[in-house]
């Protein structure tokens, strides 16, 4: 399986929440079946590391984002991907306005925060917040939210695996 994960310029929450989600797969024993990327919409910032501010909050939480680099979404992303995760309405609509008119791939294009468990404190949270434009605050909650998010990701994952694995 494999994961997109999607912001704009692909420097602050879409690494946050690639960073966030191999760790916890790493905990839960899916890594080596699950591949988790990320992307921008746009091509601001493509091949630049993540944003200082998202790599400091992430690393006070044991999350690495060092190695990432900035790229933007591309056509075959559609294809190869089986889920893309846009972190907010604009970034969503975006990627169903670039994805091709395949039923089967626009039933792969969502919001993280769907994910985000029903007794989360962040339950009903509709996007991941852009931090970019204000301070150190904005990147812990963007790491709280994406956190829970991807607790609840990693269930549906851990499902779907589950359920393939009973069919083979």
């Amino acid at each position: 399986m494999r994961v997109l994960m999607v912001c704009m310029g692909n420097i602050c929450r879409s690494p946050t929440a690639e960073g966030v989600l191999r760790h916890k797969l790493a905990q839960a024993g899916l890594a080596n079946v699950i591949e988790v990327d990320s992307a921008g919409t746009h091509a601001h910032h493509v091949g630049s590391p993540p944003d200082e501010r998202s790599q400091q909050a992430a690393r006070k939480r044991g999350y690495d984002l060092s190695r990432q680099r900035a790229r933007k979404v591309r056509l075959q992303d559609f294809q190869q991907f089986d889920l893309l995760l846009a972190m907010d309405w604009d970034n969503l609509a975006l990627l169903e306005e670039n994805c091709p008119q395949d039923p089967e791939l626009r039933r792969k294009l969502k919001r993280l925060t769907e994910f985000v468990p029903a007794a989360s404190p962040h339950a009903g949270a509709q996007v991941v917040p852009d931090p970019y434009y204000g301070g150190p605050a904005g990147f812990d909650f963007v790491l709280d939210l994406v956190e829970h998010a991807c607790d609840g990701l990693v269930a549906h994952l851990r499902q779907v695996v589950g359920s393939v694995a009973s069919r083979a």
